[in-house]
């Protein structure tokens, strides 16, 4: 407990830093206006509108590109893969000099992005990885596997697993399977919880152990609250205790929240953990229906992208040695997320909890502030 202690005060500092450009002088500035506003444009295509996430992204990408003097194509998807095949060969038709892309479907792109390749647009994957294409030379994301590594030892404290010998029940609520992160997610919380689960201290009531069994379709809160409903209907109708439920996002976590607050016949509040910081979440937790979200600062990620992306447009190789000066935690990674086709070279920033307890933090990093009544979180601009 005092090693998780420890890093979740380290990952904390860190997402207080203060990020600033590698280039930070007025004249510098000046610069890269000049520079990246000659008729460069970069494509973003993202998933979708209705989670909060991507507009956070979307924003904070749009803005830091047009900041330098890019130009920027931002489109999104609506969950809707095929569109974002035509949103993408439309930016390599209008002649984008790089494409930034968060894939609604790991699979599906590597067709048009073998478009991309011949027309000599280099493609950055963003957040999430994209499958089966050599198309893409970078990819920027927080470390997936240990997201779910926090999580996992967020209920392993909270449920005092070392301290008892009391045994529990849990729950996965997955993400969706055309997400390559989703994995992620449920592999390093499962992994790291697998010992009290093989021990019989960690009991999945339902029989639901697989990443399959649990995946949500289009990381849907809808989805998320049925599925819920039919677990609790059918394993937990006679008063059984449920201690605990790992989401895979904040979006499964409403739902879940939703359902165990409809249909839950216990007398205890079970734990539950997300992922995103969403501005709903956060109230829950505040409430006490949610316990726990772990965060991925999208400010450092939008400002890590921006660097890379500014590197491959000047026709040098981004390495983590040029990134030193912008004060985020990230490590790079060549050996640890293969596409199907190559490893490719990552870039992965740390993700942290954040609970009642230290809600502060994300006020600190100017994504959020209180709200007129010092209660609730909302977003600050």
């Amino acid at each position: 407990m005092k090693r998780l202690g420890t890093f979740l005060i380290a990952l904390t500092m860190t997402a207080s830093m203060v990020s600033c450009s590698s280039k930070s002088s007025s004249s510098t500035n000046e610069q890269d206006k000049e520079f990246y506003g000659r008729g460069r444009t970069v494509g973003i295509a993202l998933p979708a509108q209705n989670l909060e996430r991507w507009n956070r992204d979307g924003a904070f990408l749009k803005e830091q590109f047009e900041a330098v003097g890019c130009k920027v194509d931002l489109k999104y998807a609506d969950n809707d893969k095929d569109k974002q095949i035509e949103d993408v060969q439309s930016m390599i038709d209008e002649g984008v000099q790089l494409l930034l892309i968060a894939a609604v479907d790991k699979d599906n792109l590597s067709h048009t992005l073998n478009n991309a390749k011949e027309a000599g647009i280099p493609v950055v994957a963003y957040d999430r990885l994209i499958m089966n294409t050599d198309a893409v030379t970078y990819y920027v994301s927080f470390d997936n596997y240990m997201v779910g590594t926090i999580q996992g030892q967020y209920i392993e404290e909270k449920l005092k697993f070392n301290e008892t010998d009391n045994t529990y029940n849990i729950e996965f609520v997955g993400g969706d399977e055309l997400d390559n992160n989703a994995r992620f997610f449920f592999n390093g919380a499962y992994d790291y919880l697998s010992s009290y689960i093989n021990s019989g201290k960690l009991n999945i009531v339902s029989g639901k152990n697989t990443f399959e069994q649990v995946a949500t379709e289009e990381w849907s809160t809808d989805n998320a609250r049925n599925n819920m409903k039919q677990v609790l209907a059918d394993n937990y109708s006679d008063g059984k205790t449920l201690d605990a439920v790992i989401c895979a996002n904040d979006s499964t976590a409403l739902g879940v929240t939703e359902a165990v607050q409809s249909n839950y016949s216990g007398s205890n509040h079970p734990l539950i953990v997300g992922q995103d910081g969403d501005v709903e979440n956060l109230k829950n937790i505040v409430d006490g229906s949610q316990d726990m979200t772990v965060f991925k600062n999208v400010n450092d990620e939008a400002k890590v992208t921006l660097e890379i992306c500014k590197l491959i447009l000047s026709n040098e190789t981004p390495s983590v040695s040029l990134l030193e000066n912008l004060h985020v935690n990230v490590k790079y990674d060549t050996s640890s997320y293969n596409n199907g086709v190559k490893y490719i070279q990552s870039y992965l920033l740390a993700p942290y909890a954040v609970d009642k307890d230290n809600l502060q933090s994300l006020v600190d990093t100017g994504i959020y502030k209180w709200d007129s009544n010092n209660k609730y979180l909302e977003i600050a601009k």
